[in-house]
């Protein structure tokens, strides 16, 4: 893996790491409150708009992870979207990039045999 691969592979697992740190948090912080995520998520207009916005991102970033995934020859990189109703988008998207960012480091590694 080269210099920039790798800074980009850590970048996407720190944000990986910290979008699970906080999903678990909140997450357990609401649980612990009682809140309700329905009326929470369309409370208002502006909660509509978090939800919606939130909600398209998460509906490309799996079509993403799979058509991606596939593309580059990643062995079970579907396994991530169902993942991420356990846990968070937040988590889950920059996982894979970071998965990404090392299969692809590890495809450019592999020596060519000649034909």
């Amino acid at each position: 893996m080269n210099g920039s691969a790798r800074a980009r592979f850590w970048v996407y697992l720190v944000l990986a790491g910290f979008g699970f740190v906080t999903a678990m948090v909140f997450n357990g912080l609401a649980v612990m409150t009682g809140a309700d995520y329905g009326t929470a998520l369309t409370a208002s207009p502006a909660n509509w708009v978090f939800t919606f916005d939130l909600g398209t991102v998460a509906v490309a970033a799996a079509i993403f992870i799979i058509v991606e995934g596939r593309r580059i020859g990643m062995r079970r990189a579907w396994l991530l979207v169902p993942l991420s109703g356990v846990t968070a988008i937040a988590f889950v998207f920059p996982l894979f990039l970071a998965l990404r960012e090392r299969h692809l480091s590890g495809l450019s590694e592999v020596p060519k045999t000649p034909a």
